[in-house]
C-alpha cells in the first residue's frame, strides 16, 4: 500500500493529547507537589517534566530546545528545577504522575482494550524516531530512557518519543522559514491557530511581541493589523508540509495500514483525555489546515 504522506499529521493529531494531558492533569500536579515544586500554574512542573530527559541542563540549552520560549521565562525556571529534583528523581515521578493520570482518565491498563497491539505499535514507531534522531535532542534524550516496564507506561514514553520527534523537526523546519523564537508565534497567531494572549506563557514581553511583529510586516508576512498576509500565509503551510515530511519516517516504519491502525487504536484514549475539559479549550499547538503534501 501506498504512504499516504497526510498520515505524519494526522497520527500526531491522535497522539497529542495523550502525551499533553501530563502538564495539566491533577495527579502530576500533586506528584510535582510531593517533590516540592511550585504549582501554583503549571511551568516548574512542565519544565521540569520535559527537560528532565536532558540531564541537569542550563537555560541556554533549555531554551535552545524548547525555542519558541522567551529565554528570560526559561531562566526562571532552570536550573532551579534541579535544585528542587535531580533529573532522575524527576522522572521516576513522571512516570508516577502518568500512572496515576492514566488510571484515573482509562480506568486499570488490565482494562484497556487492545493495550498490547497499541504499546506495540507506538513502540515500532518510536524505535524508527529514535533511529533517526540525528538533529533532534529532545528525540534522543527521551529514546535513551528506553522503554518503560509497564505496558500503559510504555505507551507514554513511546508517544513522548514520537511527539517530541515531530517537535524536533517542526523547530528546523521554523529555521529554514528564517523564523526566530518569537516570530514564530508570532506568525502562527497572525493565522488565526490561536489568540496572541494564549501565547503569554511563553514569556515574551509586549515589546518582544511588537518587535517581532514589525520584523514579519518588513518581510510581507502580517499587514498593518499583524493579521497574515497572503504570504505569510503560504510561508506557514510551508512551514506544516516541512514538518510533517520530516516527521514520516516513524510512520513509514509503521506503513500506511499499521499507522491507520494506531490511530484506530488510539481514539478511546484521544477521546477520554478530550472530554476529561483537562487540555486548554483553544490549544497553542495544534497545526493549521493545509493543502495536503506534495513532497
Amino acid at each position: 500500500m501506498p504512504f499516504d504522506r497526510a498520515l505524519p499529521r494526522r497520527a500526531w493529531h491522535h497522539l497529542e493529547p495523550a502525551h499533553a494531558v501530563l502538564y495539566f492533569a491533577p495527579e502530576a500536579f500533586a506528584e510535582a507537589a510531593r517533590l516540592g515544586y511550585d504549582v501554583e500554574d503549571r511551568w516548574p512542573s512542565y519544565f521540569a517534566w520535559r527537560a528532565a530527559p536532558l540531564g541537569a541542563v542550563g537555560a541556554e540549552l533549555t531554551a535552545a530546545a524548547f525555542y519558541s520560549f522567551s529565554p528570560a521565562a526559561v531562566a526562571r525556571h532552570v536550573p532551579a528545577a534541579w535544585a528542587v529534583a535531580e533529573p532522575a528523581a524527576v522522572l521516576d515521578a513522571r512516570l508516577r504522575a502518568v500512572d496515576a493520570t492514566y488510571r484515573a482518565l482509562f480506568g486499570e491498563p488490565a482494562g484497556m482494550p487492545d493495550l498490547a497491539e497499541l504499546v506495540g505499535l507506538a513502540r515500532r514507531a518510536a524505535d524508527a524516531a529514535a533511529a533517526d534522531s540525528a538533529g533532534r535532542p529532545l528525540t534522543a534524550a527521551n529514546a535513551a530512557l528506553g522503554p518503560a516496564e509497564e505496558p500503559h507506561l510504555d505507551l507514554w514514553q513511546a508517544l513522548t518519543v514520537l511527539r517530541e520527534h515531530r517537535g524536533d523537526g517542526h523547530l528546523a523546519a521554523l529555521m529554514a522559514a528564517g523564523l526566530d523564537p518569537c516570530e514564530s508565534l508570532v506568525s502562527f497567531a497572525a493565522i488565526g491557530a490561536a489568540p496572541a494572549a494564549n501565547f503569554a506563557g511563553r514569556g515574551w514581553t509586549g515589546q518582544e511581541w511588537a518587535a517581532a511583529t514589525e520584523r514579519l510586516a518588513a518581510r510581507g508576512w502580517v499587514d498593518a493589523d499583524g493579521a497574515a498576509t497572503e504570504r505569510g500565509r503560504a510561508g506557514r503551510n510551508e512551514v506544516e508540509r516541512l514538518t510533517d515530511q520530516l516527521a514520516a519516517a516513524p510512520w513509514r516504519a509503521l506503513g500506511t495500514a499499521g499507522t491507520e491502525r494506531f490511530m484506530e487504536l488510539m481514539v478511546p484514549l484521544f477521546l477520554a483525555v478530550i472530554r476529561s475539559g483537562l487540555l486548554p479549550a483553544q490549544s497553542t499547538l495544534g497545526v493549521t489546515t493545509v493543502p495536503a503534501p506534495t513532497w
